[in-house]
């Protein structure tokens, strides 16, 4: 069976917490790409040390998401986002414009590298009430720098979403929208339009809603 012909499946975490697992999901389900997914649950002791072995049979790296589509065998977000670009160009998943999309590519892979001191400090936890933490200067610059990249794209674009319709950039910041509302980050007029609009997609309430349903608890990301 070749890479096209079979339905595509997606290896994911614990919806609670994966946000690398978020990424590539909303961005299949809001292009409309018909996918299957398979929840691979997240293991670690009480001081956060991994015991994903596990997942050792869906990845070389033992991390998800992973995207099996026949014979293809994707992992990694920003990879499996670019496999599902080119192989479903209906979706639209970057701009069409070449400029636009250099763009889209730069901030998303500016997402994939750096913000350590949010991502660390700040876990993805969509069951979590919103409540204000105690956070570094370097949460605090990544928040500004966040805050000024969406401003950037969205005066460029237009809007609604950071290069006009949903990309494979928004699904690159989701995790970082719902980071933003649960630890109550920014107070940015145009960071919190694009969150609601981001929080109101059907594929956002499909995730967050199986997310609260979810019995496990990592208490390592519990913040």
């Amino acid at each position: 069976m070749s890479g096209t012909d079979a339905r595509p499946l997606l290896v994911i975490g614990n919806r609670n917490y994966s946000s690398w697992s978020l990424r590539p999901w909303i961005a299949l389900r809001h292009g409309g790409i018909e996918f299957d997914d398979k929840l691979a649950l997240l293991d670690f002791d009480g001081d956060g040390t991994s015991n994903n072995e596990h997942l050792a049979e869906f990845s070389p790296a033992k991390r998800v998401p992973v995207l099996f589509h026949g014979a293809i065998h994707v992992w990694e977000s920003l990879a499996i986002l670019e496999y599902a670009a080119e192989t479903w160009p209906a979706a639209q998943l970057w701009p069409a414009d070449k400029a636009a999309r250099a763009h889209a590519r730069t901030v998303a892979n500016e997402m994939h590298a750096g913000f350590m001191a949010l991502r660390s400090e700040c876990p993805m936890n969509m069951r979590r009430p919103v409540r204000a933490i105690e956070v570094s200067e370097g949460v605090r610059g990544d928040v500004v720098r966040i805050e000024a990249m969406w401003r950037d794209c969205l005066e460029c674009s237009g809007g609604p979403f950071l290069f006009g319709a949903f990309s494979n950039a928004d699904a690159m910041y989701a995790p970082v929208v719902n980071r933003f509302h649960t630890y109550d980050l920014t107070s940015d007029k145009a960071a919190r339009g694009y969150m609601e609009r981001m929080v109101a997609l059907p594929a956002w309430q499909e995730w967050e809603q199986a997310a609260r349903t979810e019995p496990w608890v990592i208490e390592a990301e519990e913040v």
